[in-house]
């Protein structure tokens, strides 16, 4: 007897990446790699002493009930930037939430540029993901998060659906910093407030934790003076938060501000204007 539409269980994406790196002969080389499901990690080659890790989700978007799990361990001295292929896509859910679960330790001396490309968040998607970060003491964070409410370019928006983020970073097993970001329900309404994101559809946050947060800090806010942002410093922390009327406009503001933030070094090759 066939299974009717209505009785057909959907086909839910899974998937489960993990890289550790150690130093060896000056460089950062190779210790830990696995990749199950829908999760892949690819590591293009590198002329200096740093790795760089691409971490692809080959489901092509995520939609309710999709799981993703990343882990990265950064050993003593390693230097590690982790980016993703494309924009990551979270599409209309039409039961469950997307999950996506990071987890990142970096060791003495050691640092990790956390850079993906920007999530596109479609109407109705849901999404709930969580950043964990231990560093010790003497270790270095970067971390971007851009999100699009929609593709304005095609026409598209986020009117209805859910994101939250959270974002927990222990420094030498001291919480550092702490963030909750919950957009729910009627997100166009909530994000056109003032107090919000005043109409604008693409947001990002830049956090930096290390010894150069005080210094960065007077290179960032002129490159922020004629753009909707800010950014603050305290103790070896340093918060950038920007808006723009898209995609484009984010991009062109966050590529010079992460470059300050690698001391001139440039985005990944995958990000591409």
């Amino acid at each position: 007897m066939a299974m009717t539409a209505a009785g057909t269980r959907p086909q839910r994406a899974r998937g489960r990446g993990h890289l550790a790196a150690k130093s060896l002969g000056g460089r950062t080389r190779l210790a830990e790699l696995f990749q199950e499901g829908a999760a892949k990690i690819r590591l293009p080659e590198t002329f200096d002493h740093s790795m760089e890790a691409v971490i692809i989700n080959t489901a092509g978007g995520l939609t309710g009930g999709d799981r993703m799990d990343w882990s990265v361990v950064a050993g003593p001295g390693t230097r590690i930037d982790v980016t993703t292929q494309a924009c990551e896509k979270i599409y209309k859910a039409s039961a469950g939430t997307a999950e996506v679960l990071t987890s990142i330790k970096i060791g003495a001396g050691a640092r990790v540029d956390w850079l993906p490309q920007e999530t596109i968040l479609f109407d109705r998607a849901s999404l709930s993901r969580a950043l964990t970060v231990e560093l010790d003491g003497t270790a270095e964070f970067l971390a971007v998060e851009a999100i699009l409410l929609g593709r304005k370019a095609m026409g598209e928006a986020m009117e209805q659906g859910l994101f939250r983020d959270r974002w927990r970073i222990r420094r030498g097993e001291r919480l550092v910093h702490a963030e909750e970001l919950c957009l729910d329900g009627d997100v166009a309404a909530l994000t056109a407030k003032a107090a919000v994101l005043s109409g604008q559809v693409a947001f990002a946050t830049l956090l930096y934790v290390g010894p150069q947060a005080e210094a960065y800090l007077g290179r960032i806010r002129p490159l922020l003076e004629t753009h909707m942002g800010g950014a603050s410093h305290w103790g070896e922390k340093l918060v950038v938060r920007l808006a723009a009327a898209d995609g484009f406009a984010l991009r062109k503001i966050l590529i010079p501000i992460i470059s300050t933030l690698r001391n001139g070094a440039p985005v990944p090759k995958v990000w591409n204007l």
